[in-house]
């Protein structure tokens, strides 16, 4: 089965997401900006929201399908919250289109921290968010 492309890694960079986020001042607003992320992320096809994609230890619903297409990391991802989808298309843009070997290098402490994302999230959706950079860490791995 094909993924669905995303803008996630290429058109939508982790320096854009920290770019654009620099420029509110406050976390409403900050917010807002991730759901609108989220509303950029296509939907993942209902046949392949199984247990297989599930990534376990989120609140939300979080399905995430991988595959190594010219020796990249090429990343699909949904959820069933508006927050959540956000937060995948921050976590994608880190490591989509990537190769196995740059995802695993990245810090994606030192991101999140630039970002200054997980103190503003409630302890459950910090443990989703790192549950979906764990799952994607292992894909890496296994490349």
């Amino acid at each position: 089965m094909s993924l669905t492309p995303n803008p996630f890694g290429s058109e939508i960079t982790t320096d854009d997401i920290l770019d654009t986020l620099g420029f509110f001042d406050d976390w409403e607003e900050r917010y807002k900006y991730i759901i609108e992320l989220g509303k950029q992320l296509p939907p993942m096809p209902d046949d392949k929201k199984t247990e297989q994609h599930l990534i376990r230890g989120c609140q939300s619903q979080v399905w995430i399908d991988s595959d190594i297409i010219d020796g990249k990391l090429v990343l699909e991802a949904d959820s069933d919250a508006h927050i959540v989808k956000g937060l995948l298309g921050v976590v994608l843009s880190a490591y989509n289109g990537k190769t196995p070997a740059a995802a695993s290098a990245f810090d994606i402490d030192g991101y999140f921290g630039a970002i200054d994302l997980i103190k503003h999230l409630s302890p459950t959706r910090g443990n989703g968010i790192r549950a979906m950079v764990q799952r994607i860490q292992e894909i890496a791995a296994d490349a």
